[in-house]
Protein backbone atom coordinates (compact mmCIF):
# COMPACT_ATOMS: atom_id res chain seq x y z
CA UNK A 1 0.00 0.00 0.00
CA UNK A 2 1.45 3.34 -1.02
CA UNK A 3 1.28 6.37 1.19
CA UNK A 4 -1.26 8.73 -0.35
CA UNK A 5 -1.16 11.35 2.42
CA UNK A 6 0.66 14.42 1.17
CA UNK A 7 1.56 18.02 1.98
CA UNK A 8 -1.62 20.05 2.40
CA UNK A 9 -3.69 17.15 3.80
CA UNK A 10 -5.15 17.28 7.30
CA UNK A 11 -3.11 15.03 9.59
CA UNK A 12 -5.17 12.03 10.76
CA UNK A 13 -6.19 12.24 14.43
CA UNK A 14 -4.50 9.71 16.72
CA UNK A 15 -4.28 8.64 20.35
CA UNK A 16 -1.76 6.12 21.68
CA UNK A 17 0.16 5.42 24.87
CA UNK A 18 3.71 6.73 25.23
CA UNK A 19 6.59 5.09 27.09
CA UNK A 20 5.10 6.20 30.43
CA UNK A 21 1.68 4.73 29.62
CA UNK A 22 0.14 8.20 29.17
CA UNK A 23 -2.23 8.72 26.25
CA UNK A 24 -0.86 11.19 23.69
CA UNK A 25 -3.09 12.63 20.95
CA UNK A 26 -2.58 14.84 17.92
CA UNK A 27 -4.72 17.48 19.65
CA UNK A 28 -2.01 17.78 22.35
CA UNK A 29 0.12 19.49 19.69
CA UNK A 30 -2.39 22.10 18.50
CA UNK A 31 -0.46 25.35 18.13
CA UNK A 32 2.88 23.50 17.87
CA UNK A 33 4.74 22.01 14.93
CA UNK A 34 5.19 18.25 15.16
CA UNK A 35 7.68 15.86 13.62
CA UNK A 36 5.86 12.50 13.69
CA UNK A 37 8.23 9.75 12.63
CA UNK A 38 7.37 6.09 12.12
CA UNK A 39 10.11 3.50 12.51
CA UNK A 40 10.10 -0.32 12.59
CA UNK A 41 11.76 -1.32 15.88
CA UNK A 42 13.58 0.01 18.94
CA UNK A 43 17.31 -0.65 19.25
CA UNK A 44 17.99 -1.79 15.67
CA UNK A 45 20.81 -0.14 13.67
CA UNK A 46 18.75 2.08 11.33
CA UNK A 47 16.18 3.02 13.96
CA UNK A 48 18.90 3.84 16.49
CA UNK A 49 20.78 5.99 13.94
CA UNK A 50 17.57 7.87 13.13
CA UNK A 51 16.60 8.45 16.79
CA UNK A 52 20.14 9.55 17.72
CA UNK A 53 20.32 11.98 14.77
CA UNK A 54 17.04 13.56 15.90
CA UNK A 55 18.38 13.63 19.50
CA UNK A 56 21.63 15.29 18.42
CA UNK A 57 19.70 18.09 16.64
CA UNK A 58 16.88 18.30 19.18
CA UNK A 59 17.76 21.83 20.32
CA UNK A 60 17.47 23.10 16.72
CA UNK A 61 14.00 21.54 16.48
CA UNK A 62 12.94 23.14 19.77
CA UNK A 63 14.25 26.56 18.67
CA UNK A 64 12.12 26.27 15.52
CA UNK A 65 9.05 25.34 17.56
CA UNK A 66 8.94 21.61 16.79
CA UNK A 67 7.97 18.74 19.05
CA UNK A 68 9.20 15.26 18.04
CA UNK A 69 7.26 12.03 18.49
CA UNK A 70 8.40 8.57 17.38
CA UNK A 71 5.95 5.74 16.62
CA UNK A 72 6.67 2.01 16.44
CA UNK A 73 4.84 -1.23 17.30
CA UNK A 74 7.07 -1.73 20.37
CA UNK A 75 5.43 -1.55 23.80
CA UNK A 76 5.96 1.10 26.51
CA UNK A 77 8.55 -0.93 28.48
CA UNK A 78 10.72 -1.44 25.37
CA UNK A 79 10.41 2.28 24.57
CA UNK A 80 11.53 3.18 28.11
CA UNK A 81 14.71 1.09 27.69
CA UNK A 82 15.42 2.59 24.24
CA UNK A 83 14.95 6.15 25.55
CA UNK A 84 17.18 5.48 28.59
CA UNK A 85 19.91 3.72 26.60
CA UNK A 86 20.25 6.56 24.06
CA UNK A 87 19.10 9.49 26.25
CA UNK A 88 16.32 10.43 23.83
CA UNK A 89 14.71 13.78 24.77
CA UNK A 90 11.36 13.00 23.09
CA UNK A 91 8.50 10.58 23.61
CA UNK A 92 7.84 7.35 21.72
CA UNK A 93 4.35 6.01 21.08
CA UNK A 94 3.51 2.33 21.50
CA UNK A 95 1.45 1.52 18.41
CA UNK A 96 0.96 -2.12 19.34
CA UNK A 97 -2.40 -2.42 17.51
CA UNK A 98 -1.02 -0.48 14.49
CA UNK A 99 -3.93 2.00 14.67
CA UNK A 100 -1.68 5.08 14.29
CA UNK A 101 0.42 3.54 11.51
CA UNK A 102 -2.71 2.41 9.65
CA UNK A 103 -4.18 5.94 9.92
CA UNK A 104 -0.94 7.35 8.47
CA UNK A 105 -0.65 4.56 5.85
CA UNK A 106 2.75 3.49 7.19
CA UNK A 107 1.71 -0.10 7.96
CA UNK A 108 2.30 -2.13 4.82
CA UNK A 109 3.93 -4.99 3.02
CA UNK A 110 7.71 -5.16 3.17
CA UNK A 111 10.13 -7.74 1.91
CA UNK A 112 13.46 -8.96 3.18
CA UNK A 113 15.52 -11.78 1.67
CA UNK A 114 12.59 -12.58 -0.62
CA UNK A 115 10.12 -13.00 2.25
CA UNK A 116 7.09 -10.70 2.36
CA UNK A 117 5.72 -9.52 5.69
CA UNK A 118 3.73 -6.65 7.19
CA UNK A 119 5.58 -3.91 9.01
CA UNK A 120 6.25 -0.20 9.44
CA UNK A 121 7.24 1.71 6.32
CA UNK A 122 9.81 4.18 7.67
CA UNK A 123 8.20 7.57 7.04
CA UNK A 124 8.20 11.01 8.66
CA UNK A 125 5.39 13.55 8.66
CA UNK A 126 6.00 17.21 9.47
CA UNK A 127 2.72 18.67 10.76
CA UNK A 128 2.09 22.39 11.24
CA UNK A 129 0.41 24.23 14.14
CA UNK A 130 -3.03 23.78 12.54
CA UNK A 131 -2.72 20.02 12.09
CA UNK A 132 -1.93 20.18 8.37
CA UNK A 133 0.82 17.98 6.90
CA UNK A 134 3.61 20.21 5.55
CA UNK A 135 6.01 17.50 4.44
CA UNK A 136 6.04 13.71 3.96
CA UNK A 137 9.49 12.07 3.91
CA UNK A 138 9.36 8.51 2.58
CA UNK A 139 13.03 8.11 1.69
CA UNK A 140 14.45 8.61 5.17
CA UNK A 141 18.22 8.98 5.48
CA UNK A 142 18.54 7.54 9.00
CA UNK A 143 21.98 9.08 9.67
CA UNK A 144 21.05 12.56 8.38
CA UNK A 145 17.33 12.71 9.01
CA UNK A 146 17.41 16.06 10.84
CA UNK A 147 18.84 17.79 7.77
CA UNK A 148 16.01 16.33 5.66
CA UNK A 149 13.48 17.98 7.98
CA UNK A 150 15.25 21.22 8.97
Amino acid sequence: MAITLQAGDKAPAFSAKNEQGNVVSLTDFTGKKLVLYFYPKDDTPGCTAEACDLRDHYEQFVKKGYAILGVSPDGPAKHQKFIAKYELPFSLLADEDHAVSIAYQTWGEKSMYGKKYMGILRTTFVINEKGIIEQVIEKVDTKNHSSQIL
